[in-house]
Formats: structure tokens, C-alpha cells, sequence
């Protein structure tokens, strides 16, 4: 993942999905070449020249400042995750280039694991900028049951919902966590495109999935914070679950994650059984173990 790329082709295909009309431009009749907005049209509502925004589409991002970052986000219509990451990639261009080595193992401090073990009526797990499952809850295990029943660690959402067949019958909107976790990814690499680690995972999923290749290609990002997911639990059926996320400031790149089901909900039955079934479990079936959990 070159960073000047990166700019590159998200800047040509932000500005490939507005029309002029959406931008509020008129136009004269004739045949277009482009599917969305020519350079000179989002130079002029950027307010900068057209050798300019020239430059800055190839990739050219040094010394640019916030204020032509912020006019550009306007003009392409940026959301708050995509304006964002424009940022993200602007300070990645105008960073010197560093080896690009494999991340150190992460893991939670002891507080952490205690929090999440104290969740003991809530699915919880603890997840880094690459999707990596670092810790979980005894509940939050037995939610996933199905990505950790490949031993391959650490368990990766990513790596499940695109190479994994039980995927599809796990998530019931399974096209939309697809194109969520692409998007997560990407949002990812324009934070950081040095990870060794996330090259890897990116390179192993393209290799793999024609499905994730053709979503990574359409350089969408998105914030992961709140939201609903619907489970098929191969243990006690359908869930809908809401979900909310909490940055670890502490930790560096770790995100913990909740999810609750609605008061009175059948998804509500549904969790209470999940917790029984749990206890129910020994504890070497439902625990991410320690000194394995970053070996692949």
C-alpha cells in the first residue's frame, strides 16, 4: 500500500461518483468522458487552481494545508469518515517511509480482561485497527463461537467473513458486514500504511476473495462506532443485537466492543441461553489463549 496511490485513487473515485447536478454546477448538453466531475470542476469548487488539484490527485500532497484538506472534503462531499481519512493520508504522504516490519504482539493489560470478564451479561472483546480479536469476554466467545473454531489465531473478523464458509449463515446481513469490514481495513491503512501486518492480511484476502479485491478496489471507508447486527447463533438461532465501542486509551490502536440485545426481546431470551450454554462450557473451550493468541 503505497500512500501516494492511495491518494491517488481515492481522490479519482470520490470524485468519479458526483455529478455535477449533485454538486449544483450547470451543464451545457454534450457527451462527458467522466462519470462524475471533471478536475476543473473540483478545483473550481475547491477554490484552487486546476494545476493544483492536478497535483494533489496524483498523490502530491506535501505541504498542503488544512484548510485545502477541508475545501476538498467540501467539494467531493466527504463524509466525517471520509474527510478523516483524507487527513490521514496527507500526513502519511508527508511522512518519511519507514520499514515496514511486523507489528509486536498486542495484548490487554490484566484491567482490561477484568472489565470484560465483569461484562458478564454483555458479549465483549477487545479488537485492533486489523480486525485482530486480542480478548473477549466468556460471552463474547461464545457469540463468535463460530470464527474461533478456526485455531488459527489471533481470530480475525476480516479473515472470517471473507474466507470462512460458515460466515455467510452467521451473519444474516452478511454483504453488509462484508463491505463494512473492507471499509474498517481501509480506513486502517490510510492511518497507517506501513503495517506489515495489515499489508499481509490485505494481500492474503485479495489473493483469496475476488469479493473482498472488488470492494477494496472501491476505497470506501467508514467509522465502526454504534450500530445493529443480526446473528444466525448456531447454538440458540437469531439475534439483533446493538452494538457500541469504547477507544482503550491506554492501548494504543485497541477498541473494546459491546453489544446488548433490546429489554424483553427475543434476542434477549436468546443471549440469557447463550450465557447458560457458556457456563456450561469447559474452560479450555472458551478462552483465547494467552501465549497463542498472535501466532498465525
Amino acid at each position: 500500500m503505497d500512500a501516494r496511490s492511495e491518494v491517488r485513487e481515492f481522490l479519482t473515485s470520490r470524485r468519479a461518483r458526483i455529478t455535477p447536478e449533485q454538486a449544483g454546477l450547470r451543464t451545457y448538453g454534450g457527451t462527458r468522458r467522466v462519470p462524475g466531475l471533471r478536475r476543473e470542476e473540483v478545483a473550481l469548487l475547491a477554490g484552487v487552481s486546476v494545476d493544483y488539484y492536478t497535483r494533489l490527485e496524483r498523490g502530491n500532497l506535501a505541504g498542503v494545508s488544512e484548510t485545502v484538506l477541508e475545501a476538498l472534503a467540501r467539494a467531493l462531499q466527504l463524509d466525517d469518515a471520509e474527510r478523516a481519512h483524507l487527513f490521514d493520508l496527507a500526513r502519511a504522504t508527508q511522512t518519511v517511509p519507514r520499514v515496514r516490519r511486523r507489528p509486536a504482539p498486542q495484548r490487554v493489560r490484566p484491567s482490561v480482561q477484568r472489565m470484560l470478564d465483569a461484562m458478564t451479561g454483555a458479549p465483549a472483546f477487545v479488537r485492533n485497527g486489523r480486525m485482530d480479536i486480542v480478548a473477549a469476554n466468556r460471552l463474547g466467545l461464545a457469540l463468535y463461537s463460530e470464527m474461533f473454531a478456526d485455531p488459527r489465531r489471533p481470530a480475525n473478523t476480516a479473515r472470517f467473513v471473507f474466507l470462512d464458509p460458515r460466515a455467510p449463515a452467521f451473519y444474516l446481513d452478511w454483504d453488509k458486514v462484508a463491505s463494512d469490514s473492507v471499509a474498517i481495513l481501509r480506513s486502517e491503512a490510510g492511518r497507517d500504511p506501513y503495517d506489515r501486518g495489515l499489508s499481509d492480511l490485505v494481500g492474503e484476502l485479495s489473493t483469496q476473495s475476488e469479493l473482498f479485491r472488488t470492494r477494496w478496489a472501491a476505497h470506501n471507508v467508514r467509522h465502526h462506532d454504534t450500530g445493529t447486527k443480526r446473528f444466525h447463533h448456531p447454538v440458540v438461532g437469531d439475534l439483533t443485537l446493538t452494538y457500541e465501542n469504547m477507544t482503550l486509551v491506554g492501548d494504543s490502536g485497541l477498541t473494546m466492543f459491546a453489544y446488548t440485545a433490546e429489554a424483553g426481546s427475543r434476542s434477549e431470551e436468546a443471549l440469557n441461553l447463550l450465557a447458560s450454554w457458556t457456563a456450561t462450557l469447559e474452560p479450555d473451550e472458551e478462552t483465547i489463549d494467552a501465549d497463542h493468541a498472535q501466532q498465525h
